[in-house]
């Protein structure tokens, strides 16, 4: 059912495309055929690029097939906006084809008819100087293979012609922004977070939060040792990856997760699952197995003890809501349960929607990713009508929760509004 609903979308997206890009741009003939194919090659490029992506059957589609989805969506963005002006200027223009059309009639009836004059000429010397007359045939014929006139711009191409500008300039100056956003360094975000309950002796503690690396087809292992090198220069306490680390299986992507065993922190690096890890061919828990191995801890319903100038934080995971479907899906019970609930405790959750039932076990901080910070504006709006918290720091039902942007980006290597995000998080 997903699948037919994303490829009924993007179906209808191409289709209202055409319809911009190409119907109102041109008329009948090979030129509007020719488009009309290119169109219908860009839906299959889509739907393969998804498919061998998904099912690994390599990587030739990843890059045209996602920057042209990026390019589809603001294109699709632009072309709505662009609708209500295009209306506007389209009744304009016929208005003012209309009283053109008016002007001829009335200026016909102002002007009088010349009075015919008569002239008197000899019979013979009018037959004598008369010269021969040509039949002129109102249409003008065009020479054998000579190319005909071009025909006149109608006020439909005009208009879609110059709509389907504005939005090509805009979707192209989006995309082309935001492909080196996505694939620079990500932003160090330093944040202090004052948790009332804390044990003074803890105040000081610093996390290295990161989330939604997604390595994948488009990123490379320096992808990784980009953020490992970032992560260690922060000298933190605790490292903390809140899920979707990968887009593939470990015999895919196992050379690109290695730079992780050189994470740097004082008490050691902790993972949770997030919504791709249950997505990966060769299943979640090879991935689990792997970071065992690398030396990232994954918490699974569990918690530890981190032990710091005398005095003890709770850290603790719980798996993310689509292992519910594989049977791993989260356990605060578990996770949360017989603690001692003088003590302070971070949870790490990967979704941050997850923060109600955090709130039933008096989570005093929970750390997220997931939502890329909308990755691609103005997908922040619709990302905030299903999680909380987009991004940054909020509080919700009593609990502080922090949102990470994420340092990698899922499809389109492209971030609009939403750069790549690596916080430094400091207790207080």
């Amino acid at each position: 059912m997903v699948v037919l609903i994303f490829v009924g979308l993007v179906l209808l997206a191409h289709y209202y495309l055409w319809h911009r890009l190409v119907r109102s741009t041109t008329g009948p003939g090979r030129l509007r055929k020719a488009l009309t194919w290119g169109m219908v090659g860009l839906f299959v490029l889509v739907v393969g690029t998804f498919v061998s992506t998904r099912m690994e059957l390599g990587h030739l589609l990843a890059w045209p097939g996602y920057i042209w989805l990026a390019l589809l969506f603001y294109l699709f963005l632009f072309f709505v906006l662009l609708e209500i002006p295009r209306a506007v200027a389209g009744a304009f223009l016929r208005r003012a084809e209309r009283k053109r059309a008016r002007e001829p009639e009335l200026g016909a009836e102002r002007t009088p008819e010349p009075e015919p004059v008569a002239v008197r000429v000899s019979t013979a010397a009018a037959v004598e100087d008369a010269a021969p007359v040509e039949a002129v045939s109102p249409v003008e014929t065009v020479p054998p293979g000579a190319a005909p006139p071009p025909a006149p711009l109608t006020r439909r191409v005009f208009l879609g012609r110059a709509t389907a500008a504005i939005a090509g300039a805009g979707a192209l100056s989006a995309v082309g922004y935001g492909v080196p956003n996505a694939l620079g360094d990500p932003v160090i975000e330093r944040v202090k977070v004052t948790l009332p309950n804390l044990d003074q002796r803890l105040g000081g503690l610093r996390f290295a939060v990161v989330s939604d690396i997604h390595l994948g087809p488009l990123t490379g292992k320096a992808h990784t040792e980009r953020i490992v090198r970032m992560i260690n220069g922060l000298q933190a306490d605790v490292v903390a990856i809140v899920g979707d680390l990968v887009d593939g299986s470990v015999a895919e992507l196992g050379a690109l997760a290695q730079p992780l065993k050189s994470l740097e922190s004082r008490y050691g690096a902790y993972f949770v699952t997030g919504n791709h890890e249950y997505f990966s061919p060769g299943g979640f828990a090879e991935w689990i197995e792997e970071l065992g191995q690398l030396g990232v801890r994954p918490l699974r319903n569990e918690r530890v003890e981190i032990r710091h100038q005398g005095a003890v934080l709770d850290l603790a995971g719980v798996n993310d809501l689509n292992g519910i479907s594989q049977g791993d899906g989260p356990d605060f019970d578990k996770a949360l349960g017989n603690r001692d609930t003088s003590r302070s405790t971070v949870l790490l959750a990967h979704q941050p929607v997850q923060v109600d039932q955090a709130a039933r076990h008096g989570v005093d901080l929970q750390l997220s990713g997931h939502t890329h910070g909308g990755q691609m504006a103005p997908f922040n709006l619709v990302v905030g009508l299903q999680q909380p918290v987009v991004s940054g720091l909020a509080t919700v039902d009593g609990v502080q929760v922090y949102v990470t942007r994420g340092a990698g980006f899922w499809g389109p290597p492209v971030r609009v509004g939403a750069p790549p995000e690596i916080t430094m998080l400091e207790l207080a």
